[in-house]
Formats: C-alpha cells, structure tokens, sequence
C-alpha cells in the first residue's frame, strides 16, 4: 500500500534509512538536503518505508505543481529492493496535474509511456586508476592539459563556497536568467552543510596572478563522485583551466571512489565534451504531465 505523507508527518529515521541502504542510494534525497533546496516536498512511501519516492512541489496560482528543484541532479523511487515503479508514477500523476521529474538512472521504466523521455547522464569508472582513465582522454583534453601547465595554473582544495558562487553568477548565471538570488541562497547553504557531514568538497582553479578562473563544487557519496555545479571565467577559456579541474578531481578521489559523475546533460555539446574523457553514458527517465485546463498557463518561477 501507498501513502502520500506530508512533510511534517515524516518519520525521518525511517525515511533516510531507507534512502541511505537503498538499491538506488542518492544524496539528493535525504530529508536535510531536500528541506535546503525545496519550498515544499512530501513523499509517497511504500509498506513502512521499504520504498519512498520524494516529491519537491510548488505552488501558483493556487495550482500545486511538481517541478524539479535546482541543485537536484537525481530524484524518483528509492527501495531496500526491487519494486514496481509504475505504481508510484501512477500514483504521482493521478495527485498531480502538472508534473515534471528527474527519475535516478537505477530506475527503469519498461514500458513505453506518453508521459516520460529518457535523457543522458555521462560518468567515467575510476576502478582501474587515474592512469587508465588519463589513457582514454581524447587528444584535445590532452591538449588542454598542457595548456594548463603551460599557463601555470594551480589547484585549491577546500575554497571558500562563496567563491565558487561568485564565478557562477558572473558567467553561467548571466546566460540563465532563471536562476534566482534565493537558488543561490539554496546553493550557499547546501554547500555549507554538505562540507560539514563531509559529503562535499570545493576544488577551485587559479592562474598566476591568483584570478579565479575554474571552480567546481563536488558531492560524495557511497562510491561516486559527483559535479553539482561548476563554473569556469568564460571570458578567459583558452588556458585549459575546466578541463585541468575535472582531471585533478579523477586524480584525487580515483583510490576512494568507483565512479565519477559528471552530473548529466543531453545538450550533445557539452555531453560530447564530457565523452571526451572517456565517459560512459546511462539512460534516466523524466516525467512530464501536463493536465491543465487549457485556460491556465502555469509559469516556472
């Protein structure tokens, strides 16, 4: 039996067990993460939390919609053991008439529906070391990496989140209007608290005069490594600096971790450039529902 429980009647314990020994283990989906980058989220919870499946919503227009947060890379069911997905989809969109949703890539829907597309997540294997991973990178990522070297530039572990926020805003977050000052808000504070539990770790990348040039925010969780969000100068992307911080990232967690996230994108320019490394690809499912009435245009925020 499903239940749709409310935030407040959560029982927390219960819930991040299972989201912690899960098939399907995410960081994204734990209840302190969720309450960061959220307005609202519920939950439809399975037996006595043996699976549960995190629903962030919104609210316009008194229409209650669900939509994926920022800085939410993965989401959908998460089980002690296998279960039948297409009961808690159902259940989504029968309670939902506005729906869009990232599923996770261990979440396989088999049959071919109308309300979901698969997109591409891009990760490379680090259980063979660095040097087998240096080995599959493509000519133009070598390349850059003598760049780099060539322009002297330099790698700083543990930076200062505000840092990184910083270069964001001023070249990703000038292109993407759709981000906000309380996502970025959102963003500080995760950042803040993923570095306490040690989930999470800022690697910046400098030049020789010490501008900031490359900076990336990286979350840790079981065995996988994962790019939340980065960003380099856009205005100085000759010096090879985006491509010297991916690779001291794979040198530095390549002994600790067995896969390397490089978060995920079906724009095929930048997942190219990530397959330039040698990635692999995997399949995840997004849901999308829209049952409106014709009248009501539902803006994102």
């Amino acid at each position: 039996m499903i239940r749709y429980i409310n935030r407040a009647n959560l029982d927390e314990g219960k819930y991040n067990d299972c989201i912690q020994n899960s098939v399907q283990s995410r960081v994204y989906a734990f209840s302190w993460y969720l309450d960061i980058v959220c307005d609202e989220w519920e939950a439809l919870v399975f037996d006595d939390y043996r699976a549960v499946m995190p629903i962030p919503w919104s609210k316009k227009y008194t229409i209650k919609y669900v939509f994926p947060p920022l800085w939410v890379l993965e989401l959908g069911i998460f089980s002690y053991e296998e279960v039948q997905l297409n009961m808690f989809i159902s259940e989504l969109l029968k309670r939902f008439k506005f729906v869009e949703l990232r599923l996770n890539t261990d979440n396989t829907l088999y049959n071919a529906n109308d309300y979901s597309t698969l997109q591409k997540m891009q990760w490379i294997s680090l259980d063979k070391g660095y040097e087998n991973v240096f080995s599959k990178y493509r000519k133009d990522r070598k390349k850059d990496l003598s760049k780099a070297a060539k322009n002297r530039l330099k790698e700083v572990w543990g930076d200062t989140s505000t840092n990184l926020i910083t270069l964001f805003k001023n070249n990703i977050g000038k292109r993407d209007k759709n981000i906000k000052n309380k996502d970025y808000k959102n963003l500080l504070s995760l950042m803040e608290i993923c570095q306490m539990k040690e989930v999470g770790e800022v690697l910046s990348i400098y030049d020789d005069k010490e501008h900031l040039v490359a900076s990336a925010f990286f979350l840790l969780h079981n065995k996988t490594v994962t790019i939340l969000v980065s960003s380099t100068d856009l205005g100085n992307r000759k010096n090879g600096a985006n491509t010297f911080l991916i690779d001291r990232a794979i040198s530095r967690y390549e002994q600790q971790y067995t896969i390397f996230n490089f978060g995920g994108s079906s724009i095929q320019t930048v997942a190219n450039y990530f397959k330039s490394f040698g990635a692999h690809e995997s399949n995840y499912s997004f849901i999308r529902q829209n049952k409106l009435p014709a009248l009501i245009k539902l803006f994102r925020k």
